[in-house]
């Protein structure tokens, strides 16, 4: 990808590919204005990090819930919400785009927010739950005895605590988000909320001729914030995955 990315005539279907490294292809992409590459990188960094926040929030008192009150039909209730999410989005899209429609949703970050946080929910409760399992029922027993309530056990004890879990699965989510293609597709139009895959695979060049270059570069300018993420925060999410696994 970075080769012909770099490559000042790149030849995807040829056996031979002769490099002639040039950045051409990256300061058009970032300098192009029809291409609208920059706003599809604050669109997709916005929309992914609402998504992983609102999954977060919404996960992490369905976990604590499901790990420390006493609920009949727990494991069905995990296995329904593993369930839902092996629904294709195919199947939903749509709906979605109706409903949306009716909303005049269209071209918003609602449109995707909504089913992004959707999509990654379940993912992140499945995490959260392994890893609030693991943490000793006494801290919030504990809490509870001094007088704090249910919600603030949680607040006060266990997200501290579970901080590592809370903020890898906020990473994992955002990276899921981050990557969608289907529902951004269907419902965005412009560039007032379309993400990075979309405007990629959306790339259109002169007479009729497939942009290989500038397609290569902007997918590796799109990778380039995952990347970073996932460096930046290595130990924490290595952390996050790991440290739950005391048990009681």
């Amino acid at each position: 990808m970075l080769l012909v990315a770099a490559s000042s005539r790149p030849d995807v279907l040829s056996a031979r590919v002769e490099v002639r490294l040039t950045a051409a292809h990256f300061l058009a992409v970032l300098e192009t204005g029809s291409l609208h590459f920059p706003e599809y990188v604050v669109n997709s960094i916005a929309v992914s990090g609402l998504s992983a926040v609102l999954a977060v929030a919404l996960a992490a008192p369905a976990a604590y819930a499901l790990t420390r009150l006493e609920l009949p039909g727990r494991m069905p209730i995990l296995f329904l919400v593993l369930s839902v999410s092996m629904f294709p989005p195919v199947s939903l899209v749509s709906y979605l785009f109706r409903m949306m429609s009716a909303l005049r949703w269209i071209n918003t970050y609602a449109a995707l927010v909504l089913p992004y946080t959707a999509w990654v929910l379940p993912l992140s409760l499945w995490i959260l739950v392994g890893y609030f399992s693991r943490i000793p029922r006494d801290l919030d027993r504990a809490a509870l005895l001094d007088g704090c309530g249910r919600f603030a056990a949680l607040w006060k004890v266990m997200v501290p605590v579970a901080a590592p879990g809370i903020f890898s699965t906020a990473i994992l989510a955002f990276i899921f988000a981050f990557n969608e293609f289907l529902f951004a597709l269907l419902l965005t139009t412009n560039q007032n909320a379309r993400t990075i895959p979309v405007g990629i695979a959306l790339f259109e060049g002169l007479h009729g001729e497939i942009p290989w270059g500038m397609i290569m570069a902007a997918a590796t300018l799109a990778v380039v914030p995952v990347v970073l993420l996932a460096l930046a925060f290595q130990r924490r999410i290595v952390a996050g995955l790991t440290e739950g696994a005391v048990r009681e």
